[in-house]
């Protein structure tokens, strides 16, 4: 998770500075928005990253009843007695 908040806050940085300096900016307000943006990117890494951790998570247990259901018979099925 902080790899994603790191990542997140590198990307936001660079986006946010560069973004601001394009428009001609002075460098205390591009390293502003820098900030700013490394923060907005940062917590939506985190929310995206926990989003994802969660999916994978359910994935596996799903995967793991299917798999369980193959393997044990089920009970609730009837058997059909032959007369």
């Amino acid at each position: 998770m902080k790899s994603l908040l790191l990542v997140g806050g590198a990307l936001g940085c660079g986006v946010g500075m560069g973004f601001s300096y394009s428009q001609g900016n002075a460098w205390p307000t591009c390293f502003w928005h820098g900030c700013l943006a490394a923060y907005l990117t940062a917590l939506l890494m985190r929310w995206w990253g926990l989003a994802w951790r969660k999916s994978l998570e359910q994935s596996l247990q799903e995967r793991e009843k299917a798999e369980l259901a193959i393997l044990t018979p089920s009970l609730t099925t009837q058997k059909v007695s032959r007369p």
